[in-house]
C-alpha cells in the first residue's frame, strides 16, 4: 500500500471521462420513486432484534451567503426565521423516524452536513443536540465520531468550544482556496488568520481530527496561486484534506452561471493543479487515500487504508463499516440493510410530508443480489485496490470468468495500459491506476452499461 503513486499525464487525460464517484452503488440516479410503507416495511424488517449501533447524518441547507462553485443542496437566506422553522420540523421527523428503530437506538457516529450547520445559533445547536439525544442513545464515549462542517466566516472561538462542550471531536472546514483573487470569483472571501484561529481553538478545545476542503479547478485558479494555498496549508497541519475537483455544470446548478466559463483553468492545466497537490501533500507526509482524500499516516483513514478496513459512504472515504446509515432532513441518503432512501429534495414537501406524520422518504433503491455483489466489488477496488476473485467466488457461488464475461471485457484496454493487473486470483490496481479509480470500478457498474437507458444521468469529470 507504500507503493509510490506514478503520475502519467497521458493516461490521465485518455481516461478522463465523466462517471459516479461511488459513494453509493448504485449511484443516486438509479434511485426510484418509494413510498413511505415501503420504507417503513425495510426498517422494520431489517431491524428486527438488532441492537447494533446506527450512523445518523442530518442535513442543515441554510447560508447567508451563496458560494458560486457549489453544487450542494442549500438555503440562501438572511431569515433567520426559516431556519427555526426547518429545525421544528427537523425535531418531528426525528421523532417519527426514531420509533421504528427501537427505544432509544445507541449512534455512535453522527455528521452534520449542509449547507451550513453552522448558520444555526448555539441555543438552537443545543436544541438539535437534546431532540437527538432524547430519541437516540447518543454515545457519551471517547470512541464516537460526532463531526459537524463549519464555515470559518460565521465561526468564532466561543462557538468551537460550545460545539466540543455539545459533544462534537471533529470539524470540517471549507476552505477551497486562499488566493483573494480566486475568492472574489467564486464569492467566498475567508481569510487564513479566520481559518487558523478556528483550527488552534479547536485543538485547543480537545477536537482530535480536523479536516479541509479544497477545490481544484477554481476560476483564476493558476500553479503559483494555489500552490501558495497549499503552503498555508501544510502549515497549518490538518489531520485530513479533501481536494474535490470542481464541476461547472451550470445547466444543472443556476448558481454556477456566475462563473466566467472563461476564466476556469484548461484541462491540461486543471490536470497539472491537481498533480501538483498530490505531489506537495505527499512530501509533507500526508498519505493518498484514494481519489480526493489524504490523511497523516496516524489519523483513522491512513490506519484503515493500511489494515483493509477502509470504506466509502455519502461522505467520502470512511471507516466504521457495516453500521446502517438513518439520513435525517432535506435531501438526505440513509442506508439500512440492503436498501437506500432519500427524503425530499424541496423543503416544501419534505415538511408536508412530516407535518402530516409520515416519513418524508422520496425515492431509494433496494439492493438486489446483483446490485450487492457489484457493489462489494466497487468498493474493494476504491477502498483496498484489489479484489480477492476467489473470495468472491466462494461467497456469492459463481464463477467469475463467466459472470463477468464483458467485465473483463471491457478491463483489457486498462491492463494493456499499465492501470490494472487481472488474473484468475484477483484484480489488482497497479500505482499508475491509483488515480484513475472511478473509471476501473466503472467497467462492472451494470447501470452504466446496460443496453436500454431512458436517461443518460450527467456526472462530474473524473479528472
Amino acid at each position: 500500500m507504500a507503493e509510490a503513486l506514478q503520475l502519467d499525464a497521458a493516461l490521465l487525460n485518455k481516461y478522463d471521462t465523466r462517471g459516479p464517484r461511488y459513494t453509493s452503488y448504485p449511484a443516486a440516479p438509479q434511485f426510484r420513486p418509494m413510498e413511505e410503507a415501503e420504507y417503513r416495511a425495510l426498517v422494520q424488517t431489517h431491524r428486527a432484534n438488532r441492537s447494533d449501533p446506527l450512523s445518523v447524518y442530518v442535513h442543515i441547507p441554510f447560508c447567508r451567503t451563496v458560494c458560486y462553485y457549489c453544487g450542494c443542496n442549500k438555503v440562501v437566506t438572511a431569515n433567520y426565521r426559516r431556519a427555526e422553522d426547518y429545525l421544528e420540523v427537523l425535531t418531528q421527523e426525528l421523532a417519527l423516524q426514531s420509533t421504528l428503530f427501537g427505544l432509544r437506538p445507541a449512534v455512535d457516529q453522527l455528521h452534520l452536513g449542509g449547507g451550513t450547520p453552522t448558520y444555526l445559533n448555539d441555543g438552537d445547536l443545543s436544541r438539535l443536540m437534546r431532540a437527538l439525544d432524547t430519541s437516540l442513545a447518543l454515545e457519551p464515549g471517547e470512541t464516537r465520531e460526532f463531526s459537524i462542517e463549519i464555515d470559518p466566516r460565521t465561526t468564532d472561538a466561543a462557538r468551537i468550544r460550545h460545539l466540543a462542550a455539545l459533544g462534537f471531536n471533529r470539524l470540517s472546514i471549507g476552505v477551497q482556496d486562499f488566493d483573494p483573487e480566486v475568492q472574489r470569483a467564486i464569492n467566498r472571501l475567508q481569510g487564513l488568520d479566520q481559518t487558523t484561529e478556528v483550527i488552534d481553538t479547536a485543538r485547543q478545545a480537545g477536537f482530535r481530527s480536523i479536516n479541509l476542503d479544497l477545490i481544484y479547478g477554481l476560476p483564476l485558479q493558476t500553479q503559483a496561486r494555489f500552490a501558495e494555498t497549499l503552503e498555508r496549508v501544510i502549515t497549518l497541519r490538518p489531520d485530513r484534506l479533501a481536494v474535490y475537483s470542481y464541476a461547472h455544470l451550470p445547466e444543472r446548478f443556476k448558481v454556477q452561471r456566475q462563473i466566467e466559463a472563461a476564466d476556469l483553468p484548461s484541462s491540461a492545466e486543471k490536470l497539472a493543479l491537481l498533480v501538483m497537490t498530490i505531489e506537495r501533500l505527499t512530501a509533507a507526509g500526508y498519505v493518498y487515500i484514494g481519489m480526493d482524500h489524504f490523511a497523516l499516516p496516524d489519523d483513522e483513514l491512513a490506519v484503515a487504508l493500511r489494515e483493509g478496513s477502509l470504506q466509502r459512504n455519502f461522505q467520502g472515504y470512511a471507516t466504521g463499516a457495516g453500521r446502517d446509515l438513518l439520513a435525517l432532513g432535506v435531501s438526505a441518503i440513509g442506508r439500512i440493510g440492503p436498501a437506500f432512501a432519500q427524503n425530499h429534495r424541496s423543503v416544501e414537501p419534505w415538511a408536508a410530508d412530516v407535518s402530516l406524520g409520515r416519513i418524508p422518504v422520496a425515492q431509494g433503491l433496494v439492493l438486489d443480489d446483483e446490485d450487492l455483489l457489484r457493489g462489494e466489488i466497487i468498493q474493494a477496488l476504491m477502498c483496498g485496490r484489489r479484489l480477492d476473485v476467489r473470495d468472491i467466488e466462494r461467497r456469492y457461488r459463481i464463477e467469475f470468468a463467466s459472470h463477468f464475461a464483458s467485465e473483463l471485457e471491457r478491463l483489457i484496454p486498462l491492463a494493456d495500459d499499465g492501470l490494472v493487473t487481472v488474473d484468475a486470483e484477483s484484480i489488482e490496481v497497479s500505482a499508475r491506476g491509483r488515480l484513475l479509480l472511478r473509471p476501473i470500478a466503472m467497467a462492472f457498474d451494470a447501470y452504466l452499461h446496460a443496453r436500454h437507458k431512458t436517461t443518460e444521468p450527467r456526472y462530474s469529470r473524473v479528472i
